[in-house]
């Protein structure tokens, strides 16, 4: 009975997902093939923050997780609410790790920006290099996270040698708003001239002190992390030590007990979503994007 709700909460899931309406509501152009189910599942893994993960993927991670913690919930509370309950949260797990790397990764590569940016300012000013030819070269010695979206900004200016589409595409693959700055800071240095030796200095400083506000925000933010992780780990270890003592399984079965339990989990998933929400750091607004 629960692996046949579990199915049928995946493949709700799974509808809602494809059937989302066209990104940024744009409409399709009249007599284009309309597009498969995959391509808009996608999509919306994309806007979900979740562009490195395909459909497949987050399907059967999803479902393998759920059926898992539900199975294992199963034992203890029996094919209950509960359970279902249990497996549904578990089930979110996957997608958070994912969101959780892809935001490890960018913050990783931003904190090679301003030696990037250095490397620029010292091809440009001393070596006399044109800044689309510097910023190419040192994207060669970017870290790996980096290189796929020099690697197409290196495509696009082969074929176009224009610069404005180049970083356009480099913002595209980057998708991060200190980008967009950067890129948009690079292409005004390059098109206006100048003292570019002062100004491309000025944007590496303005990163590396971005770089510095915001280690400082997570360090202060450790013990609220770590008191996060607290609040759920207590109560799941009096729930395993409950079960183990005496006839504590059957009691957890009883009507009283599974709304009691089910309360519990509602309000520590709330008190979870609440302290992530003000915990996390405000995003920079991605304000050049066309």
């Amino acid at each position: 009975m629960t692996a046949l709700v579990l199915a049928s909460l995946a493949g709700l899931g799974c509808t809602l997902l494809v059937t989302a309406p066209p990104p940024n509501g744009r409409a399709r152009p009249a007599g284009s093939p309309p597009p498969s189910l995959n391509d808009r599942a996608a999509v919306r893994l994309r806007q979900a923050g979740l562009d490195e993960v395909s459909p497949l993927q987050f399907i059967s991670a999803t479902l393998i997780a759920a059926v898992i913690a539900g199975a294992l919930a199963a034992t203890v509370f029996g094919p209950t609410p509960v359970a279902l309950a249990i497996a549904a949260l578990a089930g979110t797990a996957p997608a958070a790790h994912w969101r959780r790397r892809r935001a490890t990764n960018l913050t990783d590569a931003q904190e090679h920006w301003p030696r990037l940016l250095e490397e620029v300012r010292v091809q440009v000013g001393p070596m006399g290099r044109a800044i689309p030819q510097a910023l190419l070269d040192v994207g060669h010695r970017a870290p790996p996270t980096l290189r796929p979206a020099f690697a197409a900004a290196q495509r696009e200016w082969n074929l176009r040698t224009d610069f404005e589409r180049m970083l356009s595409t480099l913002k595209e693959h980057l998708d991060d708003a200190s980008v967009d700055a950067t890129c948009e800071t690079l292409l005004i240095v390059h098109d206006v001239g100048g003292d570019v030796d002062s100004r491309l200095a000025a944007l590496a400083e303005d990163r590396r002190q971005d770089l510095r506000d915001r280690r400082e925000s997570d360090a202060r933010q450790s013990g609220a992390r770590f008191a996060r992780w607290f609040v759920v780990a207590v109560p799941v270890g009096m729930a395993v030590a409950g079960a183990n003592v005496g006839d504590g399984i059957a009691s957890y079965r009883t009507a009283t007990a599974q709304v009691v339990v089910l309360g519990a989990i509602t309000l520590v998933a709330a008190c979870w979503w609440w302290a992530g929400s003000i915990m996390r750091l405000p995003d920079e607004q991605r304000v050049f994007t066309s």
